[in-house]
């Protein structure tokens, strides 16, 4: 079936499961508990308050799971392999954006707050990066099948 697919396609295909894959992680990161909100860069506060049993930091990054999940229906719609959601193109730009956008935060960071960057900023930024390249690679090539 993959095989079948335009490159476009493939590309959005790859950014969906890379979205899941994000998403499992975080409801991994709730299951794993604090220190996995810890060594996953969620932040001292976090943690602590996953420490004391807040419901904060699950809301928190459920949230962000779900997102992730959406993001990644919209990936696999535009790939035609699911059902389309309202502004499937505005959706595929935007998601290609922010992805791209939180990973190159890393350079005004490199000017504004030096001190801030660390391995997880580093990191976490390229893994972003990717993530923007597939989607954005993958509806710049399926815009006019996207309309």
């Amino acid at each position: 079936m993959f095989a079948a697919l335009d490159m476009g396609q493939k590309m959005l295909v790859i950014g969906g499961i890379l979205s899941l894959l994000a998403s499992a992680m975080h409801i991994a990161i709730i299951v794993g508990g604090p220190d996995w909100y810890r060594f996953f860069g969620a932040g001292e506060a976090m943690a602590q308050m996953a420490e004391k049993g807040s419901a904060y930091p699950v809301i928190i990054t459920l949230a962000i799971a779900a997102i992730l999940a959406i993001w990644a229906w919209f990936a696999f719609a535009g790939a035609g392999l699911l059902w389309r959601p309202p502004l499937l193109r505005t959706g595929l730009f935007a998601i290609s954006a922010v992805y791209l956008l939180r990973g190159l935060v890393l350079v005004p960071m490199f000017f504004v707050t030096p001190d801030k960057i660390n391995a997880f900023a580093i990191w976490s930024s390229l893994i972003v990066l990717i993530y923007g390249f597939f989607y954005s690679f993958g509806t710049w090539k399926s815009w006019a099948s996207l309309s």
